[in-house]
């Protein structure tokens, strides 16, 4: 069983829903991050590692701000394996996913990218770009090295996409609840709902819910029908509100965590 799959039976064992965090890696230098990073994974089930992209386009404006960040910090994907690293020795049981966009692997080949992820201690790989039509690329390596490969689906995803995502995918589904970037506001969430259960109908794997997620409101209703919440431009926001401040910063982040995760134990 992967280390995923423990996390949400974890979870669901104590009658509640998975709190999955992003940050940008390196943001806003790798000292800090790191620091970040730890106060995070006090509070969340999941972390999601962001991989710094110079043309995240899946992202708006406060991700890609933090990946810009990042890059002039001078993040290498090194430092994103050290930092993936640096959380597993403290938290053993957490669950940690790099989320990026394909670039960073192909660059690097899939299987020098997935030998140095695993021995860092990452449990799985989510590349925005990159859908099942062309896991050829990475599927095989990944399930090599003990990687799950977290797809992602979205509120235009027909029958056939759903089960296409479902044969490739493992670890968790990654619904997206908007049709646009990140940090962009919600849609409805009867809206959401529906296509959460229309999911289920094809997979026993988790589903967790992100893109939007601003609230501890939000994440306590999309916790009713979901198994994870994923929370990232609230978090990263911390940070830019906090940019010169340190210690702020750091305590910011650990405040809006543990906001979260109560809300996801109501």
């Amino acid at each position: 069983m992967s280390r995923l799959s423990e996390v949400f039976m974890r979870c669901q064992s104590e009658k509640r829903t998975a709190l999955i965090g992003y940050l940008t890696a390196g943001d806003p230098d790798i000292s800090t991050s790191e620091s970040l990073f730890l106060r995070l994974a006090e509070h969340v089930d999941v972390l999601e590692i962001g991989m710094p992209f110079s043309d995240p386009a899946a992202d708006g404006s406060v991700i890609q701000a933090a990946s810009e960040r990042a890059l002039a910090a001078g993040t290498h994907i090194a430092d994103v394996f050290s930092l993936a690293s640096s959380v597993r020795e403290v938290y053993p049981d957490i669950g940690i996913v790099l989320m990026g966009y394909a670039n960073t692997p192909f660059v690097l080949g899939f299987d020098v990218f997935s030998k140095q992820a695993a021995a860092a201690g990452v449990d799985a790989v989510l590349l925005v770009d990159m859908p099942p039509e062309e896991g050829y690329l990475c599927d095989d390596i990944f399930k090599r090295y003990g990687l799950d490969r977290i797809l992602l689906l979205s509120p235009t995803s027909n029958e056939e996409r759903i089960k296409l995502a479902n044969k490739h995918a493992s670890g968790f589904i990654y619904y997206v609840s908007l049709n646009g970037i990140t940090g962009a506001d919600m849609g409805e969430m009867a809206e959401i709902k529906h296509k959460v259960h229309a999911i289920r109908a094809h997979t026993d794997l988790p589903i967790c819910v992100g893109f939007g997620v601003k609230t501890a409101e939000q994440a306590s209703q999309v916790a009713t029908f979901s198994d994870g919440v994923v929370v990232g431009s609230h978090f990263v926001g911390q940070i830019t509100t906090h940019l010169k401040q340190r210690e702020t910063m750091l305590s910011a982040i650990s405040s809006a965590a543990h906001t979260m995760k109560t809300a996801l134990q109501a």
